[in-house]
């Protein structure tokens, strides 16, 4: 399961209405190799669910991952922060052995 923070919720919200998707779109989260830790996340809107997708509801935001990505994000918690490392989405991965400093990226 994917879960998401009171505080990435908001911020889905309103990234979403000021970006201009409707309801229909959703998250998703995937995981694709690169980065400086050898994995790096990917999330943006989707309104297509695949056949291979997992959909987690979580505070009523739908959040859409591929099978081959739950096998690293399983757990995975998506949080908001704005403090003094910056502003962004921040991924709390329990499967993560190793992030990068910037936290773009993981290795398992």
């Amino acid at each position: 399961m994917i879960s998401i923070t009171d505080k990435a919720k908001e911020h889905v919200i309103e990234l979403k209405h000021k970006e201009g998707h409707s309801d229909q779109h959703h998250i998703r989260v995937s995981v694709q190799g690169g980065g400086c830790s050898g994995l790096m996340y990917d999330l943006k809107f989707d309104d297509q669910i695949q056949g291979n997708d997992q959909v987690f509801e979580d505070k009523g935001i739908k959040i859409l991952v591929d099978k081959k990505s739950l096998l690293y994000l399983a757990g995975t918690t998506l949080d908001f922060t704005d403090g003094l490392n910056g502003k962004g989405f921040q991924f709390v991965n329990p499967n993560a052995t190793r992030t990068c400093g910037c936290g773009e990226s993981f290795s398992v």
